[in-house]
Protein backbone atom coordinates (compact mmCIF):
# COMPACT_ATOMS: atom_id res chain seq x y z
CA UNK A 1 0.00 0.00 0.00
CA UNK A 2 2.49 2.18 0.48
CA UNK A 3 4.36 1.70 -2.06
CA UNK A 4 1.08 2.20 -4.18
CA UNK A 5 0.69 5.75 -2.33
CA UNK A 6 4.35 6.65 -3.56
CA UNK A 7 3.80 5.76 -7.54
CA UNK A 8 0.72 7.49 -7.34
CA UNK A 9 1.67 10.95 -5.68
CA UNK A 10 5.00 10.48 -8.18
CA UNK A 11 2.54 9.77 -10.88
CA UNK A 12 0.96 13.69 -9.67
CA UNK A 13 4.07 15.32 -9.51
CA UNK A 14 4.68 14.35 -12.82
CA UNK A 15 1.79 15.71 -14.50
CA UNK A 16 2.03 18.71 -12.31
CA UNK A 17 5.68 19.00 -14.60
CA UNK A 18 4.18 18.85 -17.78
CA UNK A 19 4.11 22.12 -20.17
CA UNK A 20 2.24 20.53 -22.82
CA UNK A 21 -1.39 19.30 -22.03
CA UNK A 22 -2.26 16.80 -25.24
CA UNK A 23 0.35 15.53 -26.81
CA UNK A 24 3.63 16.93 -24.36
CA UNK A 25 2.24 14.63 -21.46
CA UNK A 26 2.09 11.39 -23.60
CA UNK A 27 5.86 12.57 -24.63
CA UNK A 28 7.04 12.81 -20.91
CA UNK A 29 5.70 10.14 -19.23
CA UNK A 30 7.19 8.07 -21.68
CA UNK A 31 10.10 8.88 -21.67
CA UNK A 32 10.22 9.04 -17.77
CA UNK A 33 8.77 5.21 -17.86
CA UNK A 34 11.87 4.27 -20.10
CA UNK A 35 14.24 5.69 -17.59
CA UNK A 36 12.76 3.91 -14.92
CA UNK A 37 12.63 0.66 -16.79
CA UNK A 38 16.40 1.13 -17.60
CA UNK A 39 17.22 2.73 -13.75
CA UNK A 40 15.12 -0.77 -12.63
CA UNK A 41 17.28 -3.16 -15.11
CA UNK A 42 20.20 -1.85 -14.14
CA UNK A 43 19.69 -2.45 -10.37
CA UNK A 44 18.30 -6.16 -11.49
CA UNK A 45 21.82 -6.52 -13.00
CA UNK A 46 23.76 -4.92 -9.78
CA UNK A 47 21.48 -7.15 -7.61
CA UNK A 48 22.56 -10.56 -9.68
CA UNK A 49 26.07 -9.69 -10.21
CA UNK A 50 27.51 -7.99 -7.61
CA UNK A 51 29.61 -10.17 -5.21
CA UNK A 52 28.23 -10.75 -1.11
CA UNK A 53 29.99 -7.95 1.57
CA UNK A 54 32.62 -9.74 4.19
CA UNK A 55 29.95 -8.65 7.17
CA UNK A 56 28.16 -11.60 8.90
CA UNK A 57 25.32 -9.71 9.47
CA UNK A 58 24.06 -7.36 6.80
CA UNK A 59 20.63 -5.94 5.42
CA UNK A 60 19.88 -7.72 1.64
CA UNK A 61 20.27 -5.39 -1.82
CA UNK A 62 17.02 -4.51 -3.08
CA UNK A 63 14.70 -2.79 -5.39
CA UNK A 64 11.80 -1.23 -3.96
CA UNK A 65 10.32 0.36 -7.23
CA UNK A 66 11.84 3.34 -6.66
CA UNK A 67 15.84 2.98 -5.65
CA UNK A 68 18.14 0.74 -5.83
CA UNK A 69 19.68 -0.49 -2.39
CA UNK A 70 22.87 -2.48 -2.04
CA UNK A 71 23.76 -4.66 0.70
CA UNK A 72 24.34 -2.87 3.51
CA UNK A 73 26.14 -3.32 6.89
CA UNK A 74 23.92 -4.29 9.87
CA UNK A 75 23.51 -0.94 12.12
CA UNK A 76 24.87 1.60 9.67
CA UNK A 77 22.98 4.34 7.46
CA UNK A 78 23.14 3.94 3.67
CA UNK A 79 22.90 6.82 1.06
CA UNK A 80 22.11 6.63 -2.56
CA UNK A 81 21.86 9.29 -5.23
CA UNK A 82 18.77 10.06 -6.45
CA UNK A 83 16.64 8.16 -9.22
CA UNK A 84 17.94 9.53 -12.52
CA UNK A 85 14.28 8.99 -14.08
CA UNK A 86 12.58 11.63 -11.82
CA UNK A 87 11.55 14.15 -13.85
CA UNK A 88 12.77 16.81 -11.66
CA UNK A 89 16.14 15.34 -11.59
CA UNK A 90 17.91 18.14 -12.72
CA UNK A 91 16.98 20.03 -9.19
CA UNK A 92 18.08 17.26 -7.05
CA UNK A 93 20.92 15.37 -8.70
CA UNK A 94 22.91 15.97 -5.54
CA UNK A 95 20.71 14.91 -3.16
CA UNK A 96 20.60 11.60 -1.87
CA UNK A 97 17.56 9.01 -0.98
CA UNK A 98 18.66 7.09 3.42
CA UNK A 99 17.64 3.93 4.34
CA UNK A 100 18.95 2.61 7.97
CA UNK A 101 19.80 -1.05 8.31
CA UNK A 102 18.94 -2.39 11.60
CA UNK A 103 21.52 -4.42 14.19
CA UNK A 104 19.38 -7.68 13.23
CA UNK A 105 20.47 -7.07 9.85
CA UNK A 106 16.66 -6.05 8.52
CA UNK A 107 15.63 -3.11 7.27
CA UNK A 108 14.31 -0.60 9.99
CA UNK A 109 10.51 -0.16 10.01
CA UNK A 110 8.07 2.65 10.20
CA UNK A 111 5.47 3.06 12.61
CA UNK A 112 2.71 1.38 9.69
CA UNK A 113 5.27 -1.73 9.43
CA UNK A 114 6.47 -0.02 5.92
CA UNK A 115 10.44 0.08 5.20
CA UNK A 116 11.51 3.42 6.18
CA UNK A 117 12.82 5.42 3.52
CA UNK A 118 14.13 9.11 3.56
CA UNK A 119 13.72 10.85 0.17
CA UNK A 120 13.22 14.55 0.95
CA UNK A 121 16.45 15.56 -0.33
CA UNK A 122 14.92 14.04 -3.83
CA UNK A 123 11.27 15.44 -3.64
CA UNK A 124 10.42 18.41 -6.04
CA UNK A 125 11.25 21.98 -4.07
CA UNK A 126 8.53 23.28 -2.30
CA UNK A 127 9.21 26.54 -2.95
CA UNK A 128 9.22 27.80 -6.51
CA UNK A 129 10.15 30.87 -8.20
CA UNK A 130 7.39 33.65 -9.14
CA UNK A 131 8.27 32.63 -12.95
CA UNK A 132 7.84 29.36 -12.28
CA UNK A 133 4.44 29.60 -10.21
CA UNK A 134 3.08 32.20 -12.70
CA UNK A 135 4.01 29.02 -15.23
CA UNK A 136 1.80 26.69 -13.43
CA UNK A 137 -1.09 29.34 -12.63
CA UNK A 138 -1.21 29.85 -16.29
CA UNK A 139 -1.16 25.92 -17.39
CA UNK A 140 -4.08 25.87 -14.79
CA UNK A 141 -5.85 28.80 -16.51
CA UNK A 142 -5.07 26.68 -20.06
CA UNK A 143 -6.38 23.27 -18.43
CA UNK A 144 -10.11 24.99 -17.86
CA UNK A 145 -10.11 27.15 -21.15
CA UNK A 146 -9.50 23.87 -23.21
CA UNK A 147 -12.20 22.05 -20.66
CA UNK A 148 -14.80 24.69 -21.04
CA UNK A 149 -14.52 24.98 -24.94
CA UNK A 150 -14.21 21.06 -25.67
CA UNK A 151 -17.20 20.78 -23.28
CA UNK A 152 -19.06 23.71 -24.77
CA UNK A 153 -18.18 22.46 -28.35
CA UNK A 154 -19.53 19.02 -27.50
CA UNK A 155 -22.94 19.72 -26.67
CA UNK A 156 -23.87 22.26 -29.16
CA UNK A 157 -22.12 19.88 -31.83
CA UNK A 158 -24.24 16.85 -30.96
CA UNK A 159 -27.41 19.19 -31.03
CA UNK A 160 -26.22 20.62 -33.71
CA UNK A 161 -25.90 16.97 -35.60
CA UNK A 162 -29.22 15.58 -34.41
CA UNK A 163 -30.67 19.00 -36.07
CA UNK A 164 -29.78 18.55 -39.49
CA UNK A 165 -30.84 14.77 -39.42
CA UNK A 166 -33.98 15.24 -37.57
CA UNK A 167 -35.93 17.54 -40.04
CA UNK A 168 -36.41 16.00 -43.89
CA UNK A 169 -36.36 19.04 -44.94
CA UNK A 170 -32.65 20.17 -44.45
CA UNK A 171 -31.86 17.02 -46.24
CA UNK A 172 -29.41 18.23 -48.57
CA UNK A 173 -25.67 17.50 -49.86
CA UNK A 174 -24.47 21.03 -48.02
CA UNK A 175 -25.84 19.92 -44.65
CA UNK A 176 -24.50 16.69 -45.17
CA UNK A 177 -21.30 17.27 -45.09
CA UNK A 178 -21.76 20.09 -42.41
CA UNK A 179 -23.16 16.68 -40.02
CA UNK A 180 -20.15 14.98 -41.02
CA UNK A 181 -17.45 18.26 -40.17
CA UNK A 182 -19.52 18.11 -36.85
CA UNK A 183 -19.42 14.25 -36.15
CA UNK A 184 -15.49 14.56 -37.05
CA UNK A 185 -15.36 17.11 -34.75
CA UNK A 186 -17.16 15.05 -31.39
CA UNK A 187 -14.96 12.19 -32.50
CA UNK A 188 -11.79 14.53 -32.37
CA UNK A 189 -12.64 15.55 -28.95
CA UNK A 190 -13.25 12.07 -27.39
CA UNK A 191 -10.58 10.71 -28.97
CA UNK A 192 -7.85 13.25 -27.24
CA UNK A 193 -10.04 12.81 -24.29
CA UNK A 194 -10.04 8.95 -23.81
CA UNK A 195 -6.34 8.78 -25.11
CA UNK A 196 -5.49 11.23 -22.15
CA UNK A 197 -7.46 8.95 -19.65
CA UNK A 198 -6.01 5.45 -21.40
CA UNK A 199 -2.12 7.01 -20.66
CA UNK A 200 -2.83 7.77 -17.83
CA UNK A 201 -3.99 4.22 -16.50
CA UNK A 202 -1.88 2.72 -18.45
CA UNK A 203 1.15 4.34 -16.52
CA UNK A 204 -0.64 3.89 -13.10
CA UNK A 205 -0.69 0.19 -14.07
CA UNK A 206 2.81 -0.13 -15.37
CA UNK A 207 4.90 1.48 -12.80
CA UNK A 208 2.90 -0.53 -10.20
CA UNK A 209 2.39 -3.83 -11.81
CA UNK A 210 5.36 -5.46 -14.51
CA UNK A 211 2.55 -6.17 -16.98
CA UNK A 212 2.12 -5.02 -20.42
CA UNK A 213 -0.67 -2.86 -20.28
CA UNK A 214 -0.30 -0.54 -23.37
CA UNK A 215 -2.78 -2.09 -26.17
CA UNK A 216 -5.65 -0.04 -24.80
CA UNK A 217 -3.62 2.68 -24.75
CA UNK A 218 -2.00 2.50 -28.30
CA UNK A 219 -5.39 1.65 -29.65
CA UNK A 220 -6.32 5.52 -28.31
CA UNK A 221 -3.58 6.59 -29.44
CA UNK A 222 -4.23 5.31 -32.89
CA UNK A 223 -8.25 6.55 -32.74
CA UNK A 224 -7.05 10.03 -31.85
CA UNK A 225 -4.52 10.13 -34.92
CA UNK A 226 -7.58 8.53 -37.28
CA UNK A 227 -10.03 10.69 -35.70
CA UNK A 228 -7.63 14.55 -36.30
CA UNK A 229 -7.05 13.23 -40.06
CA UNK A 230 -10.67 12.68 -40.55
CA UNK A 231 -11.52 15.87 -38.83
CA UNK A 232 -8.98 17.94 -40.93
CA UNK A 233 -10.36 15.87 -44.22
CA UNK A 234 -13.69 16.94 -43.84
CA UNK A 235 -12.21 20.43 -43.66
CA UNK A 236 -11.15 19.54 -47.37
CA UNK A 237 -14.66 18.09 -47.98
CA UNK A 238 -16.08 21.46 -46.98
CA UNK A 239 -13.44 23.57 -49.19
CA UNK A 240 -13.79 21.39 -52.73
CA UNK A 241 -17.91 21.34 -52.03
CA UNK A 242 -18.23 25.20 -52.19
CA UNK A 243 -15.46 25.33 -54.44
CA UNK A 244 -17.60 22.84 -57.02
CA UNK A 245 -20.82 25.09 -56.48
CA UNK A 246 -18.73 28.40 -57.06
CA UNK A 247 -16.56 27.53 -59.62
CA UNK A 248 -16.14 24.53 -60.79
CA UNK A 249 -18.16 21.09 -60.58
CA UNK A 250 -16.15 18.89 -58.75
CA UNK A 251 -17.31 14.92 -57.68
CA UNK A 252 -20.12 15.13 -60.41
CA UNK A 253 -21.77 10.91 -59.09
CA UNK A 254 -25.38 9.76 -59.29
CA UNK A 255 -24.28 9.27 -55.43
CA UNK A 256 -23.59 12.63 -54.29
CA UNK A 257 -22.57 11.93 -51.05
CA UNK A 258 -20.27 8.55 -51.57
CA UNK A 259 -17.15 10.58 -52.90
CA UNK A 260 -17.37 12.47 -49.76
CA UNK A 261 -17.30 9.80 -47.62
CA UNK A 262 -14.39 8.51 -48.93
CA UNK A 263 -12.57 11.52 -49.19
CA UNK A 264 -13.46 12.51 -45.22
CA UNK A 265 -13.60 9.06 -43.56
CA UNK A 266 -11.35 7.07 -45.88
CA UNK A 267 -8.53 8.39 -46.56
CA UNK A 268 -7.06 8.96 -43.48
CA UNK A 269 -7.14 5.38 -43.44
CA UNK A 270 -4.29 5.42 -46.46
CA UNK A 271 -2.10 7.59 -43.79
CA UNK A 272 -3.33 5.93 -40.29
CA UNK A 273 -2.56 2.19 -41.29
CA UNK A 274 0.78 2.47 -42.54
CA UNK A 275 1.86 4.52 -39.56
CA UNK A 276 0.45 1.87 -37.33
CA UNK A 277 2.51 -1.03 -39.26
CA UNK A 278 5.90 1.46 -38.66
CA UNK A 279 5.14 1.55 -35.11
CA UNK A 280 4.44 -1.63 -34.69
CA UNK A 281 7.62 -2.87 -36.47
CA UNK A 282 9.87 -0.36 -35.55
CA UNK A 283 8.78 1.84 -32.56
CA UNK A 284 6.09 -0.27 -30.53
CA UNK A 285 7.37 0.92 -27.27
CA UNK A 286 4.33 1.32 -24.97
CA UNK A 287 1.90 3.98 -25.95
CA UNK A 288 3.19 5.30 -29.10
CA UNK A 289 3.64 8.82 -27.79
CA UNK A 290 7.29 9.49 -28.63
CA UNK A 291 8.16 10.04 -32.09
CA UNK A 292 12.07 8.44 -31.97
CA UNK A 293 12.15 8.24 -35.84
CA UNK A 294 10.09 11.83 -37.53
CA UNK A 295 9.95 10.28 -40.83
CA UNK A 296 7.68 8.03 -39.40
CA UNK A 297 5.90 11.09 -37.69
CA UNK A 298 5.28 12.27 -40.98
CA UNK A 299 3.44 9.67 -42.37
CA UNK A 300 0.33 11.28 -40.07
CA UNK A 301 2.21 15.04 -40.23
CA UNK A 302 2.24 15.25 -44.11
CA UNK A 303 -1.47 14.87 -45.39
CA UNK A 304 -2.80 17.37 -42.20
CA UNK A 305 0.11 19.47 -44.06
CA UNK A 306 -1.03 19.18 -47.44
CA UNK A 307 -5.03 19.19 -46.89
CA UNK A 308 -4.43 22.79 -44.75
CA UNK A 309 -2.36 24.23 -47.91
CA UNK A 310 -4.91 23.37 -50.82
CA UNK A 311 -7.95 24.69 -48.04
CA UNK A 312 -6.05 27.73 -47.46
CA UNK A 313 -5.68 27.79 -51.84
CA UNK A 314 -9.14 27.34 -52.34
CA UNK A 315 -10.05 29.72 -49.57
CA UNK A 316 -7.98 32.51 -51.18
CA UNK A 317 -10.05 31.47 -54.82
CA UNK A 318 -13.10 31.74 -53.19
CA UNK A 319 -12.44 35.11 -51.44
CA UNK A 320 -11.51 36.29 -55.50
CA UNK A 321 -14.75 34.77 -56.42
CA UNK A 322 -17.32 36.09 -53.73
CA UNK A 323 -14.62 39.97 -54.03
CA UNK A 324 -15.68 40.16 -57.89
CA UNK A 325 -19.62 38.61 -57.74
CA UNK A 326 -20.00 41.59 -54.81
CA UNK A 327 -18.22 44.23 -57.37
CA UNK A 328 -20.79 42.93 -60.00
CA UNK A 329 -24.05 43.52 -57.79
CA UNK A 330 -22.70 46.45 -56.05
CA UNK A 331 -24.68 48.83 -58.22
CA UNK A 332 -25.86 51.52 -56.08
CA UNK A 333 -22.69 52.74 -55.95
CA UNK A 334 -22.33 51.95 -51.89
CA UNK A 335 -19.49 49.89 -51.05
CA UNK A 336 -20.93 47.78 -48.26
CA UNK A 337 -19.78 45.12 -50.57
CA UNK A 338 -16.27 45.35 -48.45
CA UNK A 339 -18.38 44.80 -45.68
CA UNK A 340 -20.22 41.31 -46.99
CA UNK A 341 -16.81 40.26 -47.88
CA UNK A 342 -15.30 40.39 -44.50
CA UNK A 343 -18.34 38.66 -43.38
CA UNK A 344 -18.15 36.21 -45.76
CA UNK A 345 -14.62 35.69 -45.29
CA UNK A 346 -14.38 35.47 -41.59
CA UNK A 347 -17.17 32.51 -42.03
CA UNK A 348 -14.88 30.86 -44.24
CA UNK A 349 -11.91 30.23 -42.18
CA UNK A 350 -13.31 28.25 -38.98
CA UNK A 351 -15.15 25.97 -42.16
CA UNK A 352 -11.93 25.41 -43.62
CA UNK A 353 -9.59 25.35 -40.66
CA UNK A 354 -7.38 28.11 -42.07
CA UNK A 355 -6.20 29.21 -38.97
CA UNK A 356 -4.33 26.55 -38.65
CA UNK A 357 -2.15 27.35 -41.30
CA UNK A 358 -0.88 29.86 -39.11
CA UNK A 359 1.22 26.96 -36.94
CA UNK A 360 1.53 23.96 -39.41
CA UNK A 361 5.26 24.72 -39.81
CA UNK A 362 6.20 25.41 -35.96
CA UNK A 363 6.21 21.40 -34.56
CA UNK A 364 6.24 20.94 -30.92
CA UNK A 365 9.81 20.31 -31.12
CA UNK A 366 10.60 23.52 -33.07
CA UNK A 367 9.13 26.17 -30.37
CA UNK A 368 10.27 27.18 -27.19
CA UNK A 369 9.95 29.99 -24.85
CA UNK A 370 7.36 32.53 -25.54
CA UNK A 371 6.15 31.32 -29.10
CA UNK A 372 5.80 28.03 -27.48
CA UNK A 373 3.32 29.45 -25.21
CA UNK A 374 1.62 31.23 -27.83
CA UNK A 375 1.15 28.12 -29.67
CA UNK A 376 0.10 26.57 -26.98
CA UNK A 377 -3.20 28.87 -26.42
CA UNK A 378 -3.55 29.32 -29.65
CA UNK A 379 -4.11 25.58 -30.01
CA UNK A 380 -6.20 24.72 -26.94
CA UNK A 381 -8.50 27.63 -27.69
CA UNK A 382 -8.69 27.38 -31.16
CA UNK A 383 -9.25 23.99 -31.29
CA UNK A 384 -11.76 23.46 -28.37
CA UNK A 385 -13.82 26.37 -29.46
CA UNK A 386 -13.41 25.62 -33.35
CA UNK A 387 -16.76 22.98 -33.01
CA UNK A 388 -18.26 25.56 -31.05
CA UNK A 389 -18.46 28.33 -33.83
CA UNK A 390 -18.56 25.96 -36.72
CA UNK A 391 -21.92 24.83 -35.23
CA UNK A 392 -23.51 28.37 -34.75
CA UNK A 393 -22.64 29.93 -37.91
CA UNK A 394 -23.46 26.85 -39.95
CA UNK A 395 -26.31 25.51 -37.95
CA UNK A 396 -27.78 27.47 -35.25
CA UNK A 397 -27.11 31.08 -37.10
CA UNK A 398 -28.71 29.33 -40.56
CA UNK A 399 -31.37 30.78 -42.03
CA UNK A 400 -32.86 27.53 -43.32
CA UNK A 401 -32.31 26.10 -39.94
CA UNK A 402 -34.00 28.64 -37.88
CA UNK A 403 -36.98 28.65 -40.27
CA UNK A 404 -37.72 24.92 -40.27
CA UNK A 405 -37.36 24.76 -36.19
CA UNK A 406 -39.87 27.98 -36.24
CA UNK A 407 -41.97 25.87 -37.95
CA UNK A 408 -41.50 22.71 -35.89
CA UNK A 409 -42.04 24.78 -32.71
CA UNK A 410 -45.19 26.25 -34.10
CA UNK A 411 -46.54 22.84 -34.88
CA UNK A 412 -45.79 21.58 -31.74
CA UNK A 413 -47.78 24.62 -30.05
CA UNK A 414 -50.98 24.09 -32.45
CA UNK A 415 -50.89 20.37 -30.98
CA UNK A 416 -50.59 21.17 -27.75
CA UNK A 417 -53.74 23.67 -28.28
CA UNK A 418 -55.48 21.22 -29.63
CA UNK A 419 -54.54 18.65 -27.26
CA UNK A 420 -55.20 20.68 -24.10
CA UNK A 421 -58.92 22.21 -25.90
CA UNK A 422 -60.22 18.88 -26.71
CA UNK A 423 -59.24 17.74 -23.33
Amino acid sequence: MHRTQDIMALICLLFLELPMFEMASGKVLEETYRKWVQYKEDCIKMIGNEPLPQASVFCNRSFDRYACWPDTPAGSMVNISCPFYLPWYYKVSHGVVRRRCGTDGFWVRDDSGQVWRDMTQCEEEEEVTSQELWFKQLMVSFRMLYTVGYSLSLFMLIMAVIILLSFRKLHCTRNYIHANLFLSFILRAVSVIVKDTMLERHWGKEIMKQTDAALGCRVAQVMMQYCVLANHYWFFGEAIYLYSVLIASVFIDNNKNLPYICLGWGTPLLFVVPWVVMKLLNENNECWAVNENMNYWWIIRFPILFASLINFLIFMKIVKVILSKLRASNQSGYPDYKLRLAKATLTLIPLFGIHEVIFIFATDEQTTGVLRYIKVFFTLFLNSFQGFLVAVLYCYANKEVRTELKRKLRSWRIEAEIVCCGQ
